[in-house]
């Protein structure tokens, strides 16, 4: 039988795992030649990594938090365990990604600086959680870069 922290421990890999596929879904995306790359997806995919790093980290610390795409309200949830959550305020910006990109009716024009600048948002939140979770003793969370990426090589 799993050990309740190694089964908190395997959600939040579970989370990160997730996010990052979010973040790379977007990142390729970007790369689309054969025709415009759909930016309001990109930013809804930025969001969800945003999203799910966040809830990662509320795992780890076992806060429970509410359904929601409401990055604010993570972020707030967050703040009683980081200090680093004000750094982030900027990422507030990506939950109206949340619902306008999905649902016709709903969608706006999502331009590709806009895109772009939302998947810059989510790398930055991917790293200041991880990193978060390193200092707090998950070595098996690396800083690495996304498969695929141009970090990568």
């Amino acid at each position: 039988m799993e050990a309740p922290r190694e089964k908190v421990l395997r959600k939040v890999g579970e989370w990160l795992a997730r996010a990052d596929e979010d973040l790379q879904l977007a990142t390729y995306a970007l790369t689309m030649q054969a025709q415009a790359p759909p930016y309001r997806l990109v930013a809804y995919h930025a969001q969800q990594c945003a999203e799910k790093c966040l809830k990662a980290f509320l795992v780890y610390h076992n806060v429970e938090f509410p359904y929601t795409h409401n990055i604010r309200r993570l972020l707030m949830l967050c703040e009683s365990h980081a200090t680093w959550a004000h750094v982030l305020r900027e990422a507030e910006e990506l939950t109206a990604y949340a619902i306008t990109a999905r649902y016709p009716g709903e969608d706006t024009v999502v331009t590709e600086e806009e895109a772009r600048r939302a998947v810059s948002v989510a790398e930055r939140v991917r790293s200041q959680v991880r990193t978060a979770l390193r200092e707090l003793g998950m070595e098996s969370i690396r800083e690495e870069p996304l498969p695929g990426s141009p970090a990568e090589g």
